[in-house]
């Protein structure tokens, strides 16, 4: 087993055929594209190699930017021996004998350093089990996840191991990338300007799937330059990358409501259309829309929620693609609604009140008395009924006796509930008028 995992590429004989993303990957760490704010001199792993005091670490960031790379050339960088594993296909066994070998070498003074790719994927329990091993410095841990770590890794981990992120490549990394991979070809692809933007924006931020895309162009036998129409038609889009329960799915959804928050349709509706195409189920949408109109709008625009009703009640007629439109409207119309949310702070505002005063009971006076008793005791009297009242405002307290008359909704100068700060105002008026 151990055979299986400290096997390194260079292991592979020259003559048999290398992916061009093995044959590029890099041998050293300033050969490494992207990722200055981990790699410079003035970054955190700049700093721990010039230290000479390497640190377990968690590599955070999306597929092909340089994670594996980066771990195996660290090793390198510091004598320590590689070891790689995948959370997918490792069990107790061999993580069991992984460390026993590990032990060994640091007997005969090698240190290890344990690379783990996917280490979210471990059980809180196997996570727990590298602890003992990074304390006495049996193994340098390097764990590599696309999941946010602060949701994935045990906090013991954490504690134990900084948490670096990597960044997806850019589309100026990309063109490096492209032109390493031209030169170790020895060829020009044959595209023109607008089809080798295409191409790197295809790569979606991944390197080595862009490698992967340009061994597929190197080999075509074309005559002249393919324009984007031609390179479309002959390549699959990639797909982009959304986890409908990871972190793509919260952050997608954070972006499409902060930017309906703030009043930006065009955004709004691109995030949107990033989630459909992820293939969210609008269903899920259509409830965080309406949640939006709740949360965002308010009474400011009442009728942003109707708005949203509808919509979601379109989609459910037609289905996708159509319903999908209705989505679409309703989030235009929400991003350029007035903005209110003295309705959700108004409601949170009374439940930090209930909690307060606990099981306090309504004033006597606004309680009904089907009994006798209940009479006698004193329910219902005093109440005045508003509509024989001056104005139909009778003024009277509604909140429990001895409880100060807490100020709730405040709604604001925006949209319908400026008229509603008018009818809050007047009430105020007659109810100080009146003395209570």
């Amino acid at each position: 087993m151990a055979d299986l995992f400290d096997k390194a590429p260079d292991a592979i004989p020259d003559t048999a055929p290398r992916p061009l993303a093995d044959r590029l990957r890099p041998r050293k760490l300033s050969d490494v594209i992207g990722q200055d704010q981990v790699l410079g001199p003035e970054a955190p792993l700049g700093v721990m190699l010039a230290s000479g005091s390497l640190s377990s670490l968690v590599f955070w960031g999306p597929p092909g930017v340089g994670k594996t790379t980066i771990a195996r050339l660290l090793a390198d960088e510091t004598d320590l021996h590689f070891v790689q594993i995948s959370a997918i296909f490792t069990g107790v066994p061999e993580l069991r004998k992984v460390f026993e070998e590990a032990r060994h070498r640091r007997g005969n003074g090698q240190g290890t350093l344990l690379f783990v790719d996917e280490i979210h994927r471990f059980n809180k329990a196997q996570q727990d089990g590298f602890l003992p091993h990074m304390e006495d410095g049996t193994i340098l841990l390097v764990g590599a996840t696309t999941e946010n770590p602060s949701f994935e890794l045990n906090a013991a981990l954490l504690s134990r191991a900084q948490v670096l992120v990597l960044d997806r490549l850019g589309l100026a990394d990309l063109e490096r990338l492209a032109q390493r991979a031209e030169h170790e070809l020895g060829i020009e692809l044959p595209l023109d300007g607008l089809a080798r933007e295409g191409l790197l924006e295809m790569a979606d931020g991944d390197g080595r799937a862009l490698l992967n895309l340009i061994e597929q162009v190197a080999a075509w036998k074309v005559d002249g330059k393919l324009d984007t129409g031609a390179l479309t038609s002959r390549l699959m889009k990639r797909a982009a990358k959304y986890d409908k329960s990871g972190d793509e799915h919260y952050n997608l959804i954070s972006a499409l409501h902060k930017s309906v928050r703030g009043s930006d349709p065009d955004a709004a509706l691109y995030w949107l259309a990033r989630m459909l195409a992820g293939g969210e189920d609008p269903r899920y949408l259509a409830r965080r829309i309406t949640r939006m109109a709740i949360e965002d709008i308010g009474l400011a625009d009442p009728q942003a929620q109707t708005v949203c009703l509808h919509a979601w009640e379109i989609y459910e007629r037609l289905g996708s693609p159509e319903g999908e439109l209705a989505l679409g409207q309703a989030v235009a119309y929400l991003a350029l609604a007035p903005k209110s949310n003295a309705g959700y702070a108004a409601y949170k505002a009374a439940l930090r009140e209930a909690r307060k005063t606990g099981s306090e009971p309504p004033p006597k006076h606004i309680l009904n008395a089907p009994t006798k008793l209940m009479k006698e005791q004193g329910y219902g009297d005093g109440y005045a009924y508003d509509h024989d009242a001056e104005d139909g405002f009778s003024g009277q307290n509604y909140f429990p006796d001895g409880m100060k008359r807490p100020v709730l909704y405040q709604p604001v100068e925006r949209g319908f509930e400026r008229e509603l700060k008018k009818r809050l105002d007047y009430f105020a008026k007659l109810r100080a008028r009146r003395g209570d």
